[in-house]
């Protein structure tokens, strides 16, 4: 895979060898951020457990200390007053059978959040194909499944991530963007490990965090000292 030249420069003034301290790491990333744009700054946490078994997982969900700088658009599957309460709170679309189908028939995706009322969850669940592979199935473990619609709307809105295992048992997370600085993003990484942490599953056995890597969206990966991350 070809990188750019500035890829390459910004890798040259990172030590591969190195664990890096958060903070060390973070002001790294910042300064190999060269793009046109304002990156997005991630987190990527490999973890000591195994997906495949239900005790292990690793799921849930937090607003960020500082948001993601991300403009979130949210979808709200939801009828009556519970409709009005998701509007007034600021959702981009809400709808019910109406919306089901815009999204089977049109393709419609225009939005990053889907939360659904519990008794919506019988017509969300006929989505489950198009949604699930895209991350975007309501779930009550993240919030997004929940009677309180307008409090599920403002957390979206004000930065709230889901973090969950991939099939390699990484977690991978915005934390937000280049331009908040390096004290808003430990903030923000503080926020994301302590949750990640205190969701460690009692069947893990051994090193939970294997390994823990910032990076920018063009930028090259800095790896983190976990063990720290633990003490």
């Amino acid at each position: 895979m070809h990188k750019g030249k500035k890829y390459v420069d910004s890798a040259k003034t990172i030590d591969r060898s190195k664990l890096y301290d958060p903070a060390e790491a973070l002001s790294t990333v910042i300064s190999t951020a060269k793009a046109k744009f304002d990156e997005t700054v991630e987190l990527h946490v490999k973890l000591g457990v195994d997906s495949r078994h239900a005790d292990q997982q690793v799921r849930g969900a937090i607003v960020l200390p500082h948001g993601t700088g991300k403009n979130v658009r949210v979808a709200v599957f939801a009828k009556g007053p519970k409709a009005d309460e998701a509007l007034a709170a600021g959702a981009d679309i809400v709808g019910a059978e109406d919306l089901m189908e815009r999204i089977q028939k049109e393709n419609f995706f225009e939005f990053d959040v889907v939360i659904a009322t519990p008794d919506m969850m019988g017509l969300v669940g006929r989505l489950g194909r198009v949604l699930g592979p895209k991350g975007l199935m309501p779930n009550p473990k993240a919030g997004t499944v929940s009677m309180d619609v307008a409090k599920a709307v403002q957390e979206s809105k004000a930065g709230k991530i889901e973090y969950r295992l991939d099939k390699t048992n990484i977690i991978h997370c915005p934390i937000g963007k280049a331009s908040f600085g390096a004290e808003k993003l430990q903030d923000n990484f503080d926020a994301l490990m302590g949750a990640i942490i205190k969701a460690k599953p009692a069947a893990a056995k051994g090193q939970y965090i294997r390994s823990c890597v910032v990076a920018s969206t063009m930028g090259p990966g800095v790896k983190v000292n976990a063990a720290k991350l633990m003490a």
